[in-house]
Protein backbone atom coordinates (compact mmCIF):
# COMPACT_ATOMS: atom_id res chain seq x y z
CA UNK A 1 0.00 0.00 0.00
CA UNK A 2 3.13 2.08 -0.06
CA UNK A 3 1.94 3.39 -3.55
CA UNK A 4 -0.64 5.45 -1.35
CA UNK A 5 1.37 7.17 0.65
CA UNK A 6 2.33 10.69 -0.88
CA UNK A 7 5.27 10.45 1.36
CA UNK A 8 7.01 7.60 0.29
CA UNK A 9 9.88 5.93 1.89
CA UNK A 10 10.27 8.67 4.38
CA UNK A 11 6.78 7.82 6.28
CA UNK A 12 9.17 5.01 7.62
CA UNK A 13 10.89 7.62 9.70
CA UNK A 14 10.35 8.02 13.49
CA UNK A 15 7.55 9.94 14.18
CA UNK A 16 9.22 11.32 17.48
CA UNK A 17 11.76 13.40 15.47
CA UNK A 18 8.54 15.22 14.10
CA UNK A 19 8.69 17.97 17.07
CA UNK A 20 12.65 18.42 16.57
CA UNK A 21 12.35 19.23 13.01
CA UNK A 22 13.01 22.79 14.46
CA UNK A 23 16.74 21.50 15.75
CA UNK A 24 19.74 20.56 13.14
CA UNK A 25 20.27 17.02 11.93
CA UNK A 26 21.48 14.88 14.54
CA UNK A 27 20.71 16.37 17.25
CA UNK A 28 17.39 15.35 18.34
CA UNK A 29 18.83 12.87 21.23
CA UNK A 30 21.24 15.08 22.62
CA UNK A 31 18.35 17.64 22.59
CA UNK A 32 16.35 14.88 24.86
CA UNK A 33 18.91 13.90 26.90
CA UNK A 34 19.95 17.24 27.82
CA UNK A 35 16.16 18.08 28.65
CA UNK A 36 15.86 15.71 31.50
CA UNK A 37 19.11 17.77 33.29
CA UNK A 38 16.86 20.39 32.39
CA UNK A 39 13.84 19.89 33.83
CA UNK A 40 16.00 19.07 36.93
CA UNK A 41 17.45 22.20 36.61
CA UNK A 42 13.83 24.18 36.69
CA UNK A 43 11.34 21.82 38.73
CA UNK A 44 13.24 22.16 41.95
CA UNK A 45 13.16 26.45 41.19
CA UNK A 46 9.35 25.95 39.91
CA UNK A 47 8.10 24.15 43.09
CA UNK A 48 10.20 27.02 45.22
CA UNK A 49 8.35 30.09 43.81
CA UNK A 50 5.17 27.86 44.10
CA UNK A 51 5.64 27.87 47.72
CA UNK A 52 6.05 32.01 47.82
CA UNK A 53 2.04 31.48 47.72
CA UNK A 54 1.92 30.42 51.31
CA UNK A 55 4.87 32.76 52.88
CA UNK A 56 4.74 36.91 53.57
CA UNK A 57 7.57 37.92 51.69
CA UNK A 58 7.22 41.96 52.69
CA UNK A 59 7.35 40.61 56.40
CA UNK A 60 10.39 38.41 55.79
CA UNK A 61 11.96 41.11 53.46
CA UNK A 62 11.56 44.30 55.93
CA UNK A 63 13.06 41.61 58.31
CA UNK A 64 16.47 43.99 59.87
CA UNK A 65 18.79 40.81 59.99
CA UNK A 66 17.55 39.47 56.21
CA UNK A 67 18.11 43.55 54.96
CA UNK A 68 21.50 43.40 57.02
CA UNK A 69 22.48 40.38 54.98
CA UNK A 70 21.37 41.44 51.64
CA UNK A 71 23.31 45.15 52.32
CA UNK A 72 26.02 42.89 53.17
CA UNK A 73 26.38 40.72 50.21
CA UNK A 74 25.72 43.60 48.11
CA UNK A 75 28.84 45.39 49.22
CA UNK A 76 30.85 42.79 49.15
CA UNK A 77 30.16 40.42 45.98
CA UNK A 78 31.03 43.37 43.70
CA UNK A 79 34.32 44.17 46.22
CA UNK A 80 35.00 40.66 44.98
CA UNK A 81 34.31 40.61 41.80
CA UNK A 82 36.32 43.45 41.04
CA UNK A 83 39.32 42.52 42.58
CA UNK A 84 38.70 38.59 40.44
CA UNK A 85 38.80 40.62 37.19
CA UNK A 86 41.74 43.27 37.80
CA UNK A 87 43.92 40.19 38.67
CA UNK A 88 42.91 37.39 37.25
CA UNK A 89 42.39 38.72 33.62
CA UNK A 90 45.90 39.56 33.62
CA UNK A 91 46.92 36.09 34.78
CA UNK A 92 44.59 34.46 31.87
CA UNK A 93 46.35 36.27 29.68
CA UNK A 94 49.62 35.55 31.08
CA UNK A 95 48.64 31.62 30.67
CA UNK A 96 46.87 31.83 27.63
CA UNK A 97 50.20 33.54 25.77
CA UNK A 98 52.82 33.09 27.92
CA UNK A 99 55.27 29.88 27.62
CA UNK A 100 57.33 29.52 31.06
CA UNK A 101 58.80 27.06 33.60
CA UNK A 102 56.34 26.16 35.96
CA UNK A 103 53.09 26.73 34.12
CA UNK A 104 51.65 23.64 34.77
CA UNK A 105 51.90 24.82 38.32
CA UNK A 106 50.42 28.06 37.83
CA UNK A 107 47.52 26.38 35.99
CA UNK A 108 47.04 23.14 38.84
CA UNK A 109 47.14 26.59 41.58
CA UNK A 110 44.31 28.56 40.12
CA UNK A 111 41.98 25.59 39.78
CA UNK A 112 43.02 24.43 43.43
CA UNK A 113 40.01 26.42 45.12
CA UNK A 114 37.33 25.00 42.79
CA UNK A 115 38.22 21.26 43.68
CA UNK A 116 39.36 21.94 47.58
CA UNK A 117 35.79 22.18 49.69
CA UNK A 118 34.67 25.68 50.44
CA UNK A 119 34.90 25.11 54.35
CA UNK A 120 38.49 23.80 54.29
CA UNK A 121 39.56 26.95 51.31
CA UNK A 122 37.73 28.79 54.60
CA UNK A 123 39.95 26.99 57.42
CA UNK A 124 43.37 27.81 55.02
CA UNK A 125 42.22 30.93 55.04
CA UNK A 126 42.45 31.22 58.32
CA UNK A 127 45.77 30.12 59.06
CA UNK A 128 46.87 33.43 56.87
CA UNK A 129 44.56 36.27 58.13
CA UNK A 130 43.42 34.69 61.72
CA UNK A 131 43.47 36.87 64.52
CA UNK A 132 46.21 35.27 66.36
CA UNK A 133 48.09 35.16 62.88
CA UNK A 134 51.05 37.43 62.33
CA UNK A 135 48.88 39.19 59.23
CA UNK A 136 45.33 38.85 61.17
CA UNK A 137 47.25 40.23 63.84
CA UNK A 138 48.78 43.36 62.28
CA UNK A 139 45.32 44.23 60.89
CA UNK A 140 43.60 43.59 64.10
CA UNK A 141 46.37 46.19 65.53
CA UNK A 142 45.69 48.49 62.53
CA UNK A 143 41.72 48.59 63.33
CA UNK A 144 40.97 46.56 60.41
CA UNK A 145 40.43 42.80 61.20
CA UNK A 146 40.58 40.31 58.03
CA UNK A 147 37.68 37.99 60.07
CA UNK A 148 34.25 38.83 61.46
CA UNK A 149 34.12 41.94 59.35
CA UNK A 150 33.64 42.77 55.38
CA UNK A 151 37.17 42.74 54.75
CA UNK A 152 36.99 38.86 55.93
CA UNK A 153 33.61 38.05 53.28
CA UNK A 154 35.74 39.89 50.49
CA UNK A 155 38.52 37.60 50.90
CA UNK A 156 36.49 34.20 51.23
CA UNK A 157 34.60 35.16 48.53
CA UNK A 158 37.48 36.23 46.38
CA UNK A 159 39.52 33.00 47.12
CA UNK A 160 36.38 30.55 46.12
CA UNK A 161 35.33 32.66 42.98
CA UNK A 162 37.94 34.13 40.68
CA UNK A 163 38.96 31.01 39.53
CA UNK A 164 36.18 31.44 37.49
CA UNK A 165 37.31 34.51 35.95
CA UNK A 166 40.64 33.15 35.49
CA UNK A 167 39.52 29.78 33.51
CA UNK A 168 36.79 31.39 31.19
CA UNK A 169 38.92 34.98 30.60
CA UNK A 170 41.38 32.50 29.34
CA UNK A 171 39.28 30.45 26.86
CA UNK A 172 38.67 33.40 25.51
CA UNK A 173 42.26 34.96 24.98
CA UNK A 174 42.86 31.14 23.76
CA UNK A 175 40.46 31.40 21.19
CA UNK A 176 41.55 34.94 20.06
CA UNK A 177 44.41 34.76 17.10
CA UNK A 178 47.38 35.68 17.76
CA UNK A 179 47.93 36.93 13.93
CA UNK A 180 45.92 39.71 15.03
CA UNK A 181 47.69 41.08 18.07
CA UNK A 182 50.84 40.27 15.31
CA UNK A 183 49.32 42.30 12.82
CA UNK A 184 48.53 45.39 15.51
CA UNK A 185 51.76 45.23 16.63
CA UNK A 186 53.13 45.19 13.30
CA UNK A 187 51.04 48.66 13.24
CA UNK A 188 53.25 50.22 15.70
CA UNK A 189 50.87 49.19 18.57
CA UNK A 190 52.64 48.11 22.12
CA UNK A 191 52.37 45.34 23.99
CA UNK A 192 49.78 46.85 26.12
CA UNK A 193 47.96 48.82 23.56
CA UNK A 194 47.83 45.57 21.83
CA UNK A 195 46.09 43.55 24.54
CA UNK A 196 43.97 46.85 25.13
CA UNK A 197 42.56 47.32 21.75
CA UNK A 198 42.63 43.98 19.94
CA UNK A 199 42.82 41.05 22.55
CA UNK A 200 40.15 42.47 25.30
CA UNK A 201 37.67 43.52 22.82
CA UNK A 202 38.15 39.99 21.45
CA UNK A 203 37.70 37.99 24.69
CA UNK A 204 34.86 40.44 25.97
CA UNK A 205 31.99 37.89 25.85
CA UNK A 206 33.81 35.20 27.63
CA UNK A 207 35.42 37.77 30.11
CA UNK A 208 31.73 38.82 30.76
CA UNK A 209 30.78 35.29 31.08
CA UNK A 210 33.68 34.69 33.44
CA UNK A 211 32.74 38.40 35.44
CA UNK A 212 29.21 37.02 35.99
CA UNK A 213 30.11 33.31 37.13
CA UNK A 214 32.76 35.08 39.64
CA UNK A 215 29.66 37.34 41.05
CA UNK A 216 27.03 34.99 41.45
CA UNK A 217 29.64 31.75 42.95
CA UNK A 218 30.75 34.97 45.26
CA UNK A 219 27.16 36.58 46.63
CA UNK A 220 26.18 32.82 46.77
CA UNK A 221 28.99 31.76 49.18
CA UNK A 222 28.57 30.20 51.96
CA UNK A 223 31.46 27.70 52.94
CA UNK A 224 34.51 30.09 53.18
CA UNK A 225 32.58 32.74 54.10
CA UNK A 226 31.30 31.00 57.37
CA UNK A 227 34.85 30.12 58.43
CA UNK A 228 36.38 33.64 58.16
CA UNK A 229 33.38 35.89 58.75
CA UNK A 230 30.56 34.71 60.09
CA UNK A 231 28.91 37.75 60.83
CA UNK A 232 28.44 39.97 59.71
CA UNK A 233 25.98 37.69 57.85
CA UNK A 234 25.70 37.31 53.88
CA UNK A 235 22.49 36.18 52.50
CA UNK A 236 23.59 32.61 52.09
CA UNK A 237 24.85 32.55 56.03
CA UNK A 238 21.57 33.91 56.71
CA UNK A 239 19.33 31.14 54.98
CA UNK A 240 21.76 28.65 56.67
CA UNK A 241 21.02 30.55 60.03
CA UNK A 242 17.05 31.17 59.52
CA UNK A 243 16.56 27.81 58.26
CA UNK A 244 17.86 25.96 61.62
CA UNK A 245 15.70 28.82 63.50
CA UNK A 246 12.76 28.53 62.13
CA UNK A 247 12.55 26.04 59.08
CA UNK A 248 12.32 26.46 55.51
CA UNK A 249 9.52 28.90 55.15
CA UNK A 250 11.80 31.55 56.68
CA UNK A 251 14.21 31.40 54.51
CA UNK A 252 11.84 32.02 51.47
CA UNK A 253 12.17 36.06 51.09
CA UNK A 254 16.33 35.87 51.21
CA UNK A 255 16.43 33.43 48.95
CA UNK A 256 13.99 35.00 46.32
CA UNK A 257 15.94 37.90 46.63
CA UNK A 258 19.58 35.91 45.95
CA UNK A 259 18.16 34.21 42.90
CA UNK A 260 16.53 37.64 41.83
CA UNK A 261 20.12 39.77 41.98
CA UNK A 262 21.33 36.37 40.07
CA UNK A 263 18.88 36.68 37.65
CA UNK A 264 19.20 40.17 37.60
CA UNK A 265 23.11 40.25 36.59
CA UNK A 266 23.14 37.16 34.44
CA UNK A 267 20.26 39.41 31.72
CA UNK A 268 22.18 42.95 32.18
CA UNK A 269 25.31 40.95 31.01
CA UNK A 270 23.11 39.69 28.31
CA UNK A 271 21.78 42.58 27.05
CA UNK A 272 24.87 44.56 27.63
CA UNK A 273 27.31 42.48 26.06
CA UNK A 274 24.99 40.04 24.20
CA UNK A 275 26.22 36.38 23.12
CA UNK A 276 28.82 34.61 21.09
CA UNK A 277 27.72 34.86 17.43
CA UNK A 278 27.98 31.42 15.47
CA UNK A 279 29.58 31.99 12.17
Amino acid sequence: MSSSSPEGPDDHRPRFTASFEWLPTGLAVPALLGAVLLAYFVVPVAVFLLRMRAVDLVAGLTDPTIRDAIRTSLVTAPVSTTIATVFGVPLAYVLSRGSFRGKRLVEALVLLPLVVPPIVGGVMLLTIVGRYTPIGAAAVALGMPLTGSHAGVVLAQTFVAAPFLVVTARAGFDGVDPRLEEAARTMGYGPLRTIRLVSLPLARNAIAAGIVLTFVRAIGEFGATMMVAYSPRTMPVQIRVSFIARGIDAIVPIALALLAIAVIVVVAVQLLVGTPKQH
